[in-house]
């Protein structure tokens, strides 16, 4: 057989490719199905950021950093403090239970948090991805430890004493008096008339992710592939979603 003839070898690199693409796309779906299903666009949020909050979701529960709750709290800091970017979603019965207000650092910014930090006393808040660790009774109340996981985002958040707490300044009453939501030292405040049922929603080891308009944040719970194989893992390689009626 002449040299020419021989058949060549596939592209190995190729190949990866196109698999990295179809479960890429298989996982995107998977999302959409999820986002569309439970209207979370008409709530405002962005399926972007949804996609973000599922996929660490997954990765986390690969790697064990959560506990079996379907619990994903997501805040969206590129929202304006004025309207409520607090969603609190459970995957498995596939419902909103949750869409409120939650405020910002003071020095993250006036009405939008524009700057973040993971540094004791920035009174900054910090993004990425957290498990929602035990509870407390402070100066607001029933109050929610967080444990960062994103390294130079948010690990600082226990020693920073970055927590979910009630507040007063975190209402609409608040915003027409001031002309936004009152800010934290850090910490995401949400409404003190609903503080309670949200800690008790989301305590207990589930993901919360912060997400913002922040070029350098990175993280290794982004990785749609690892986050593909934990649904295939789960015997869930599609999300079934009920037809509505």
């Amino acid at each position: 057989m002449n040299k020419g003839s021989a058949m060549s070898k596939p592209d190995q690199k190729k190949i990866r490719d196109r698999v990295t693409n179809y479960k890429l796309m298989r996982f995107n779906q998977v999302s959409y199905n999820l986002y569309s299903y439970m209207d979370l666009q008409e709530t405002g949020l962005k399926f972007e950021v949804f996609d973000k909050a599922l996929t660490g979701y997954y990765n986390m529960k690969r790697n064990q950093k959560i506990s079996d709750k379907p619990i994903i709290t997501i805040i969206d800091f590129t929202k304006s403090s004025n309207e409520k970017r607090l969603w609190v979603v459970d995957v498995e019965k596939k419902e909103l239970l949750i869409n409120t207000y939650v405020s910002h650092g003071r020095n993250s910014g006036e009405e939008f948090a524009e700057h973040f930090s993971n540094e004791n006393e920035s009174f900054m808040s910090s993004i990425g991805f957290y498990v929602t660790d035990e509870t407390y009774q402070g100066k607001h109340g029933l109050s929610l430890k967080l444990e960062g996981l994103d390294e130079g985002f948010n690990t600082n958040a226990k020693d920073r004493c970055i927590v979910m707490h009630g507040a007063e300044y975190a209402t609409e009453d608040f915003i027409k008096q001031a002309g936004r939501l009152g800010r934290s030292l850090g910490c995401p405040a949400v409404p003190m008339e609903q503080h309670d049922e949200i800690i008790k929603t989301v305590m207990g080891g589930t993901a919360l992710y912060a997400h913002a308009a922040h070029d350098a944040y990175t993280s290794q719970y982004l990785d749609h592939m690892t986050a593909m194989a934990e649904l295939v893992n789960e015997n869930k390689k599609d999300i079934p979603v009920p037809a509505k009626s």
